[in-house]
């Protein structure tokens, strides 16, 4: 028993003389943090959830990010399900083809941009770019596909098939959520 007593006293007196601190005049300059990195997980298989609940759709909006671009749907009404997935785009009800610059993203998102009395609540004036993505790295395109039956459709063209995660967050004001699509720039 001495003997583990001992070898456990040497191991953290060893281990303490390593978070001392040099003293100010011997110590080395700080090394400049390195830059985040880029490194995603995320996958290029389709992302799904349920809901329960019906939201109204509002608006669509981009951004740009140092690693990923991100696709925001704003909503009114607590969180929808989706279907996220590379592959082709078809309007909702008809079903034309959407044609996109890039490689086709589909988005369904189980919300109408319409009210309970059919009034339009989200109508973009250009349904080919619902979204000015003319500079950004990996969007090409953000296409409106249609809203039918309780779900909205957006076509979403891309540089190439790359890593993509999707989440849905509360706000920004009260009985609001997002739906959250982010690309990544790179593997």
């Amino acid at each position: 028993m001495k003997k583990l007593h001992a070898w456990l006293a040497a191991i953290l007196l060893v281990a303490g003389l390593g978070l001392v601190a040099p003293s100010a005049a011997t110590a080395a300059p700080s090394a400049v943090p390195a830059a985040p990195s880029c490194h995603v997980t995320w996958g290029s298989q389709a992302k799904t959830s349920s809901s329960r609940y019906v939201p109204v759709l509002t608006n669509v909006r981009a951004g740009r990010h140092r690693c990923f671009d991100r696709l925001v749907i704003d909503l009114k009404g607590k969180r929808p399900g989706y279907d996220v997935r590379y592959g082709a785009v078809y309007t909702e009800g008809k079903g034309d083809r959407v044609p996109l610059r890039g490689y086709d993203m589909r988005i369904v998102v189980k919300a109408p941009a319409y009210n309970s009395k059919g009034q339009s609540t989200y109508n973009p004036r250009n349904r080919s770019n619902i979204v000015n993505v003319k500079n950004f790295d990996t969007f090409r395109q953000v296409a409106w596909a249609g809203s039918f039956e309780g779900q909205t459709t957006i076509g979403l063209g891309v540089r190439a098939r790359l890593p993509f995660r999707v989440f849905t967050l509360t706000g920004p004001g009260a009985n609001q959520s997002m739906l959250v699509i982010d690309v990544a720039h790179h593997w």
